[in-house]
């Protein structure tokens, strides 16, 4: 058996273990020392304290003090893949999945499917704006969710594109609000932004870099940020362009995350070439020589108690201030 298979092995016994417990029991932890998950695509530390992990195809982690549990289709939550976590005023935390939306209340999970209002199953993003509305990015298009019912929300059709394995001409990748009250939104098309009354599109003919893009940011100085499937990040002020990755020689191109820290720095993964943070003069890059054995980092996140998490292909990786920490099912938490 190889390496890879072990850790599904153990990644299935674990899930096993928690297929008949209510939310919130305590599930064991593999013994081995391998990767929690094979990959950590959404990382939230929410109000409670608990840290929520959004995996590629094992359902969501939930580490509650020095317990891991597993949660995921099979014992109450919505999907598998997880592509987006947020947590609203209540406290309540939701995720979007490839099955549905999903939210916890502390208790138990309720999903949401298109059976109650959501325009697509297979959810892509997920935001909430400062009106308190959920917004929600599917392969079908944008749904609203105002506390009681789903509203769709309707964009231009965007190109298909086939070479990322997925078809659809509604997929949204991203959405963002930025300080102005304006909102985002990352297509294959490039960016489609809503006033409150119109739509705008902003493409590479405007000098966007790319237009697969598959995160959106706004900084500390207001200035928008884009990560893109094939041309690297760029950023907007105003209506000039500066691509960040190109004009710093960046290799590689597919950056999928965008992540702005308490002290404003902007992080963001690029395939092939570790993490970069640029602390608003200049980029400095982590890889394995930081202890970032992953090359395909996909998230971002800082918590209340200043720990940045980054997730990706083999897993959870912690930040002590000078290196990355690779979480294990033996330790790495703390």
């Amino acid at each position: 058996m190889n390496i890879r298979a072990v850790r599904r092995t153990w990644l299935i016994v674990a899930i096993s273990m928690v297929q008949s417990l209510p939310c919130g029991a305590n599930a064991q932890e593999p013994e081995s020392a391998a990767p929690i998950t094979d990959f950590v695509r959404r990382i939230h530390r929410d109000k409670r304290g608990d840290l929520w992990l959004g995996t590629n195809g094992d359902g969501v982690i939930r580490r509650r003090g020095d317990k891991t549990e597993f949660y995921s289709n099979y014992n109450g939550f919505g999907g598998v893949a997880v592509r987006g976590i947020v947590e609203d005023d209540d406290g309540d935390v939701w995720f979007g999945t490839n099955g549905g939306l999903s939210r916890y209340d502390g208790e138990k999970f309720t999903n949401y499917t298109a059976r109650d209002g959501l325009v697509h199953n297979d959810v892509w993003a997920v935001t909430i704006s400062d009106d308190g509305v959920l917004w929600i990015g599917t392969l079908g298009g944008v749904s609203r969710f105002d506390g009681e019912r789903f509203t769709a929300f309707d964009l231009p059709k965007s190109e298909p594109d086939p070479n990322r394995g997925v078809t659809s001409d509604s997929i949204v990748h991203c959405i963002t609000q930025t300080r102005d009250g304006r909102m985002w939104f990352g297509v294959n098309n490039g960016v489609y932004v809503y006033d409150g009354e119109t739509l705008t599109n902003i493409s590479e003919d405007d000098g966007l870099c790319g237009d697969a893009v598959n995160c959106i940011l706004e900084d500390d100085q207001g200035r928008v940020w884009f990560a893109t499937h094939y041309d690297g990040v760029c950023r907007m002020d105003g209506d000039t362009f500066t691509h960040v990755t190109k004009d710093n020689d960046v290799p590689g191109i597919e950056a999928w995350d965008l992540y702005k820290d308490a002290d404003g720095d902007i992080w963001f993964p690029v395939e092939g070439s570790g993490v970069y943070r640029f602390d608003g003069k200049m980029l400095k890059n982590f890889g394995p020589d930081q202890g970032l054995s992953s090359q395909a980092i996909q998230c971002a996140h800082e918590d209340a108690n200043g720990t940045l998490w980054l997730g990706g292909w083999t897993g959870l990786f912690r930040f002590d201030g000078e290196r990355f920490v690779h979480v294990t099912s033996d330790g790495g938490w703390e």
